[in-house]
């Protein structure tokens, strides 16, 4: 009759764990406290960073682009308003300047280039189309300037504006 009572309790102690496993120790469930925490903290910091730098270098790409819309909407404003055409592209290169400064861009690296379809007779006409195209190349955030890195990571944002000289241009 012992050897029925000890059958017992190691057939039940087989059916509670799988064979060949040792029961826990409750030191080694301590030793693990915290890991996922860390493991969390460890991977965020990774994924983190480029998800930062592509706020800043999106924000950068927009803040170009609202600078060259803006450029080239005012110099085309101000050519169509200009008394002559000497006057009118003057005014319209220091108008890209300003705008460009607005933003923190260097005007200097700017490109500008103003068509107006009309034939002989200038561009000052009434009723005629002027055209108003600027381009420039935005920086990477955070790019060094080693090997001449800037301008090969630095992407072209180009706007252009069109704006029609009054009808009554020229009886001021």
């Amino acid at each position: 009759m012992r050897l029925a009572k000890h059958w017992n309790k190691v057939s039940a102690a087989a059916a509670v764990r799988p064979p060949g496993r040792r029961p826990r120790d409750p030191q080694d469930v301590r030793s693990e406290e915290g890991s996922a925490a860390l493991e969390f903290i460890t991977t965020g910091m990774i994924l983190l960073g480029p998800l930062v730098y592509l706020i800043v270098a999106m924000a950068a790409l927009q803040g170009g682009s609202l600078a060259v819309a803006g450029a080239a909407r005012q110099a085309a404003r101000v050519y169509v308003d200009s008394p002559d055409e000497a006057a009118a592209n003057t005014r319209a290169l220091r108008a890209v300047q300003f705008a460009l400064a607005d933003y923190g861009l260097d005007a200097n690296a700017a490109e500008v280039s103003i068509y107006c379809p009309a034939p002989a007779g200038g561009c000052l006409k009434r009723q005629s189309a002027i055209t108003v195209s600027v381009r420039i190349r935005v920086t990477l955030p955070l790019v060094p300037d080693v090997l001449s890195l800037p301008t090969s990571a630095s992407i072209p944002i180009e706007a252009t504006a069109t704006q029609i000289v009054s009808r009554f241009w020229g009886t001021r």
